[in-house]
Order: C-alpha cells, then structure tokens, then sequence
C-alpha cells in the first residue's frame, strides 16, 4: 500500500500570489523527497481554526505569511530563540505525534542575511536603515545586530512603533549588542542626515507601488538599497533608489533562503538555492 506524502504548506491571506508551493517542489525534487505543499487561504478570524484542521488532516509544517506570523507566534506552545526574539513566526513544526507541542521558528532574518552574503555585501561595521517596524522588520533585526553593523536606525510612518521595537529586542534576555540602535518617524530624518551604507525597506509600500517617505539624502553611490518586495519589474523603490546612485535588490533571494530554511527544518536536510533562486527569476520574468 502505497504511502502518502506528508502534507506541508503556506497559510496567509491573501495567499494565491505566493511562489512557496514553487519554491517547496523544487527543493523537494532536488533533495528526492516526497511531500505536497499547498497553499492555503484562511479567512482573517479563523488562523487557529484552519491550522487545527490542517493538522487534523495530517499536516507536518506550515509557512505562515501576512498577517497571520503573530497569531502564529501566540499558536505555539515551544519557540526558537530567533521566533522568540522577532516576536513573530513564520514557520510551524508539528511534530509526529499529534499531542506534542507545535514548534516556532522564524527564518526571515536567515534568509535576508544569506541573500546578502549571496551578493557579498557587508555589514559589519557599516551604518544600515531599516525602513519598518512591524513583522518583516522584527524577524531580521536580531540577524542584522549580530553581523555587527556600526548602527541601526529603524524608521517607521509611526515613531513610537520603531521606538517599541528597539526596545523589544534590547529587552529580550539573550540580547547582548554594542550595535547603536536609533529609532525615529519617517518624516523626522535630520536636515543633514548623512547617507547609509545600506537600506533595507521592510514596509509593504513596494506592493501598492509606493515608496517610503525617506529624504533622498539618505542614498548615495555607495548606498545598497535592499527591497524585501519583488518582482517581474524593479520595484518603485528600487528605481528610485538607482536614479539617486544606488545599487538596488529585491527580496526574491531572500524569499528562496527562507525558505531553505523552513524545508532544512522539517526534513534536516539544508536543500541548494542555486537552482531554485534561477527557476523563481525565469518564472517571475515569463509569466
């Protein structure tokens, strides 16, 4: 009798623009293992409810994407110290035996920082902009302190929101960082800012076709200016931080290396993004 895959996927709503199912096949036929992956719309009211039944029916591991990674975070009974540290989760591990506790992780901040060593750009010691202060930016500011940047300055539309942040990670037990950590609103940048060796949006504006209201001061020709966004087309702030000088990226890496992430914690197996990062881009620019 023949054995079915398990069941794994990705829950978020809105979901059917999400390249996971993508991403987790292809990883799967690399590393020759069988498993189904699907996508999963759950209505904004009932995450538990759909995660419950998912699991009922046999589910090994979730992704979880917007807006639903703190009602994740709150879902889990066991966390990762990285989950722990964004507040957030965004991958669910549901052991064998159905009356286990669920497990956390987060693998954004992963994932960011291996896209950027995919692309050799430095850290350490360098001023950084992190541009956001809700899901997205929580999971990879712990990452982003631990490569030892000279300073953080975390700006938000809501300048008490980053101020939170800050202080949510400083307070956190295992925090140990001699990183400068500044926070402020979107609309309050001194005059005389100087420029950053790196800004990274972490804002859903890209997704409308906006920009973050950041000064044009902030770039320069040796800024990278890292979209967490992708797509077929740069986005608008990628082209708007080329016509300042910048080197600007999307966030499609970032996206495979989370993801690698996810899968080498279900399976222990850690897959090759190569591959899977070229499939993504040729299928984004054809479709």
């Amino acid at each position: 009798m023949a054995v079915s895959p398990k069941k794994y996927g990705v829950i978020g709503n809105p979901i059917g623009h999400s390249k996971s199912p993508l991403i987790h096949q292809a990883f799967a036929r690399q590393t020759g293992i069988e498993l189904s992956y699907a996508a999963i719309l759950a209505p904004l009211d009932e995450f538990v409810a759909t995660v419950t039944q998912f699991r009922q029916e046999g589910g090994r591991g979730l992704n979880v994407t917007v807006p639903f990674k703190h009602e994740a975070y709150a879902y889990c009974a066991e966390l990762s110290d990285r989950a722990r540290q964004a507040g957030a989760v965004n991958t669910l591990i549901f052991p064998d035996n159905d009356e286990a506790p669920v497990r956390g992780d987060n693998t954004d901040g992963v994932g960011l920082m291996r896209d950027l060593s995919y692309h050799d750009i430095p850290v350490k010691g360098r001023r950084v902009l992190l541009i956001g202060a809700g899901g997205a930016a929580r999971g990879v500011l712990g990452p982003l302190c631990a490569a030892e940047p000279a300073e953080i300055r975390v700006a938000n539309r809501r300048g008490e929101t980053a101020v939170q942040l800050i202080r949510d990670y400083a307070e956190h037990e295992q925090v140990q960082t001699s990183v400068m950590l500044r926070a402020c609103a979107l609309d309050q940048f001194p005059e005389d800012e100087l420029s950053f060796d790196l800004i990274i949006n972490a804002t859903s504006a890209s997704l409308g076709g906006q920009r973050p209201a950041v000064p044009d001061t902030v770039f320069s020709p040796h800024t990278i200016a890292y979209d967490m966004a992708y797509g077929s087309e740069p986005t608008v702030f990628m082209t708007w931080a080329e016509s300042l000088g910048a080197r600007a990226l999307d966030g499609l890496g970032m996206l495979v290396e989370q993801a690698a992430e996810s899968f080498y914690q279900w399976h222990g197996v850690q897959p090759k993004t190569d591959e899977v990062r070229a499939l993504l881009r040729h299928t984004l620019v054809n479709r």
